[in-house]
């Protein structure tokens, strides 16, 4: 048996095969305000830059933001096809109002 153990929500521990629908499953941020699906780093930087992240360019190889307000530095890879629900979750850690990770 080949599977992963997952835990479901009401608790119970089940084995999923790795071909179900479950784990196929996309993970995608979404800016709650408008319920837009954050689709490319151009629109992530707009709903950013609107929220007080400034960009911070210290490293060529990351695309960064920092607020002046708090010592919080979102990073992400420079290529949005290398952007993973990592990142995701980190960037609604940092703004909770507006972002959510949600399956697609």
């Amino acid at each position: 048996m080949a599977g992963v153990w997952v835990f479901k929500k009401n608790g119970v521990v089940c084995l999923v095969d790795n071909q179900t629908e479950e784990h196929s499953r996309r993970k995608v941020l979404l800016y709650t305000p408008t319920n837009e699906v954050i689709t490319s780093y151009s629109l992530l930087e707009r709903k950013l830059l609107s929220l007080g992240w400034e960009r911070y360019y210290e490293d060529p190889d990351l695309l960064q933001f920092h607020k002046r307000s708090c010592i919080d530095l979102i990073s992400l890879p420079r290529e949005f096809s290398c952007f993973r629900s990592m990142h995701m979750y980190d960037i609604v850690v940092k703004n909770r109002e507006c972002f959510r990770v949600v399956d697609l």
